[in-house]
């Protein structure tokens, strides 16, 4: 007997059956150089940021230092979307 998990899970299947599709090598290896790729420009734009909020700081702008941090956070998040949705292309072909 199965249970209610199983049969959940079977109906979630048959649904949508490219979900359970497994990733070529090449897919794999494009989904890894997508994550590399977004690391680097998230370190490239926190580094550039993070020094214009020491500057800020420095001279005691808070209320310019607050809104350099809420950019961070947007940024971050921003390009965060851009890589899933990156990630979500190769997935789906």
């Amino acid at each position: 007997m199965k249970s209610a998990y199983e049969l959940a899970m079977e109906r979630l299947a048959k649904s949508d059956p490219d979900a359970a599709k497994p990733l070529t090598d090449e897919q794999k290896a494009r989904l890894a150089e997508i994550d590399q790729v977004y690391q680097g420009r998230i370190a490239e734009r926190e580094i550039f940021l993070k020094q214009k909020l020491e500057e800020a700081l420095s001279v005691q702008k808070l209320d310019d230092a607050e809104e350099i941090r809420k950019q961070i956070t947007n940024e971050r998040a921003r390009l965060e979307d851009e890589r899933e949705d990156e990630k979500n292309k190769v997935r789906n072909g």
